[in-house]
């Protein structure tokens, strides 16, 4: 790990004829050093219930190690062969849509006995295997592992086990989710229900969070076994993936990364990790922002508050995205600037049958060098030169943005709107921040936020009252507050709190309501009168509480006959901090203006000169040296004022100095390092 990790997925498997030298060949001249393997073949090295075949990996070990490339071994165990489906009709999961088929991958019971007989038998040959082999760095886990919607009757009573833990009486499972609603109540532990039925949201939603730990203790338990054949310069890493949001035609897989991951808890699974990994996906050409690579990355390095590994990025893949010039070079650029220690794409080349034969590679269906390849390999080459300036870099953030698996859960059952889901609030107020160039850590409930100087909380619909009052001790002690609507009202188990909303907050930032309703021709009226809010911009779209202050200051009311009596936007001093509760949904643009109040209130410097498409990005690197990457998501050219104090473009060693003009491309980027 003293080089930036640049690569792809590599299957020898999958090729319509032999060209490992050729391809390893291709790599090493587009300076690519690592290459991913075996993580999807099982049915290759296991033809046979017990008969292992390993000369494929073998043969690609070989070639790795004669032309110095590194290898990243995949655990085989998300995609399984035809023969142990066959073997045990349990394997395939159980789910609220009947029992799975065999043919796609993902489709079995993370739990089966039988199942977790042969992966580990799997895992441990393959290991021992590869152990010795010098160009092995690490182990991939498994694969974007979820839980499959598994819910048959072992997972059913393994979850009676977890309530009775959890609960000890029925009587006070029945109080914690109100059963008695429908006549629901149990009385007996052996009266408990199929969950898959149920229609009280605190009992599924438990369920869910039940669910993400089956996944939680599946990736620990294989993290554990390769705990054991590892060597002490190897790492552990699993390529964690998003709440992946489709286009396209219906039935198919044509969609991107976009927000937090509703079936596995991120912050757990890290935790068994030597290093996090990621799969990042995203629109591309002229819906290229960046947000989604920023996004993911911020989420994937708060993790452990380290780098991390991109494992899976795109090349071409959609048609949709088969990128302008530059565009590769401005993402690869995009991932290490929030903090990647390696970038790899999916895949190295497109498979010419199956269910991938669209999601093109970098090489194209002839196996040929073509644009995509060459741009991958200008880049390659010039990581090469500037690699030590830029791996390891440090981010120092004082803004964190709390995300919630539970409130996503919940907010599935309860949405705010059709339109309006939960990740989109998140990516409503997380991509506003990133197009204001404030950067964020982005973290869990269990996260300490004490030390953040701002913290952005998106409907935290669901909360315990002791997350509450940390929230509220974190304003007394000085920190800066932003709450969304939807925040605080409901507790853990999904019963909505008793008092005036939103429980805890209302009170200590002096406002309540208890009334909420869908804005129809709504506006916004600032108290200020501010003049640079378009007409649009004062909509108001999906959601409104009506606010009613007791001593919060009125940000914005709302310009409506019958509602305009009520706040739509209030903030309040709270202890010695400050708080900001936005009971609206509303434009980027007023969010933005609130965002800007919260980070003056909060010291946090906005660089107002550097605005959207213009994206900047800092760290400090190994030497303790600011290094400042600039991008330019648009097809228009920018010219950038340099930052005061001197600095090197580490790209093509220019020097340039506070106050110096810099002409960036269309998708262009910059690295400047401070030399003073």
């Amino acid at each position: 790990m003293n080089k930036i990790i640049y690569g792809a997925a590599y299957y020898r498997e999958y090729m319509p004829y032999e060209r490992l030298d050729q391809d390893l060949q291709l790599m090493k001249q587009a300076g690519m050093n690592t290459i991913r393997i075996a993580e999807s073949t099982w049915s290759t090295m296991e033809p046979k219930d017990g008969y292992f075949d390993f000369a494929t990996v073998d043969a690609v070990l070989d070639k790795a190690e004669e032309l110095g490339i590194n290898v990243i071994i995949g655990t085989p165990t998300y995609a399984i062969p035809s023969w142990l489906a066959n073997k045990d009709d349990t394997i395939l999961a159980d789910t609220p849509n009947g029992m799975e088929r065999y043919g796609r991958r993902q489709n079995m019971d993370i739990t089966n006995e039988t199942y977790l007989f042969h992966a580990e038998r799997m895992i441990r040959k393959l290991a021992e295997h590869v152990s010795r082999r010098s160009c092995v760095i690490g182990y991939q886990i498994d694969n974007e592992t979820k839980h499959y919607q598994t819910s048959g009757k072992r997972v059913q009573q393994m979850f009676l086990y977890y309530l009775k833990d959890k609960f000890v009486t029925p009587e006070q499972f029945n109080q914690a989710y109100g059963m008695a609603y429908w006549s629901n109540a149990i009385h007996s532990w052996e009266d408990i229900p199929d969950v898959r039925g149920t229609i009280n949201a605190g009992f599924a939603c438990e369920f869910s969070k039940f669910q993400r730990k089956l996944v939680t203790d599946f990736l620990c338990w294989q993290s554990e076994i390769i705990m054991e054949y590892k060597h002490e310069d190897q790492f552990v890493t699993h390529n964690l993936d998003f709440e992946w949001k489709k286009f396209g035609p219906p039935n198919t897989q044509e969609g991107y990364s976009y927000g937090v991951q509703p079936d596995v808890d991120h912050k757990k699974v890290s935790n068994c990790l030597s290093i996090a990994g990621t799969d990042i996906y995203h629109m591309s050409q002229d819906k290229l922002t960046g947000a989604e690579i920023a996004f993911g990355g911020d989420l994937i390095r708060s993790l452990k508050k380290s780098n991390y590994l991109v494992l899976e990025t795109q090349a071409q893949a959609f048609k949709y995205w088969t990128p302008y010039e530059g565009q590769l070079r401005i993402q690869a650029y995009s991932h290490l600037a929030s903090g990647a220690d390696g970038v790899m794409y999916w895949n190295w080349h497109s498979i010419h049958n199956s269910f991938e034969t669209y999601w093109k590679g970098i090489l194209s269906h002839d196996l040929q060098p073509n644009q995509t390849y060459r741009e991958i390999k200008d880049i390659g080459l010039e990581l090469e030169k500037i690699g030590e300036h830029i791996i390891h870099i440090k981010k120092e953030t004082k803004v964190a943005l709390l995300v919630s698996n539970e409130a996503l859960s919940a907010l599935k059952w309860f949405p705010v709107d059709e339109n309006l889901t939960y990740n989109n609030i998140v990516r409503w107020m997380y991509d506003t921040l990133y197009e204001m160039n404030i950067e964020c850590d982005i973290i869990f409930p269990e996260d300490d936020f004490s030390n953040y100087q701002m913290l952005v909380v998106p409907a935290l619909y669901t909360a315990s009252e002791t997350l509450l009052y940390r929230l509220k001790n974190y304003m007394e002690l000085g920190g800066c507050l932003v709450s969304s609507f939807k925040t605080g009202f409901c507790n853990e188990n999904l019963s909505v709190y008793h008092s005036e909303q939103p429980h805890i907050l209302g009170e200590c930032m002096g406002f309540s309501y208890d009334q909420f309703s869908m804005p129809d021709h709504v506006k916004l009226q600032f108290a200020n009168n501010n003049k640079d809010i378009s007409d649009d911009e004062r909509d108001v779209s999906y959601w409104m509480e009506l606010l009613r202050p007791t001593n919060a200051q009125t940000i914005a009311s709302y310009e409506h006959k019958y509602w305009g009596k009520y706040s739509a936007i209030v903030a309040n001093n709270i202890g010695k901090g400050y708080g900001y509760y936005i009971g609206c949904h509303c434009s980027k643009k007023v969010l933005g203006i609130i965002f800007e109040m919260a980070a003056d209130r909060a010291g946090v410097l906005i660089d107002k000169k550097i605005k959207w498409p213009l994206i900047c990005r800092k760290g400090r690197n190994q030497s303790g040296q600011e290094v400042r990457y600039y991008f330019n998501y648009d097809s228009s050219d920018i010219d950038l004022q340099c930052p005061e104090g001197m600095w090197q473009n580490i790209l093509n060693e220019t020097t340039y100095q506070g106050g110096d003009l810099i002409a960036l491309k269309d998708w262009g980027t910059i690295i400047l390092c401070r030399l003073n």
